[in-house]
């Protein structure tokens, strides 16, 4: 089973940014398309991708995060990271990895606070 451990998260002012780290355990890392998650407000059980990495490289984002986030990934270290500019505060949320689509047991999450 495939271990995620998400870092990186923290208050920031609105505007500002921050980059989320994921790495992952497991040795077909480079096989796997992978996506950032966050929790939608008010729904603790859910959670929407908000970026999407395939494993070809090629991206795709959220209509509510585009042009503001980037996802990457580091092969050789099995890692993927998503650098998040322009925060608003709804952006304000848990973020998590995972594989996409999700099938691997979530990891602890990092929690992102953009204030005013």
């Amino acid at each position: 089973q495939v271990q995620l451990v998400e870092s990186g998260g923290g208050l920031v002012q609105a505007g500002g940014s921050l980059r989320l780290s994921c790495a992952a355990s497991g040795s077909f890392f480079s096989d796997m398309h992978m996506a950032w998650y966050r929790r939608p407000p008010g729904l603790e059980n859910k959670r929407e991708s908000v970026a999407l990495i395939m494993k070809d490289g090629s991206t795709s984002y959220a209509i509510s995060v585009k042009g503001r986030f980037n996802i990457a990934r580091d092969n050789a270290k099995n890692t993927v990271y998503l650098e998040m500019n322009s925060l608003k505060l709804e952006d304000t949320s848990v973020y998590y990895c995972n594989n996409y689509p999700q099938t691997f047991s979530w990891g602890q999450g990092t929690q992102v606070t953009v204030s005013s």
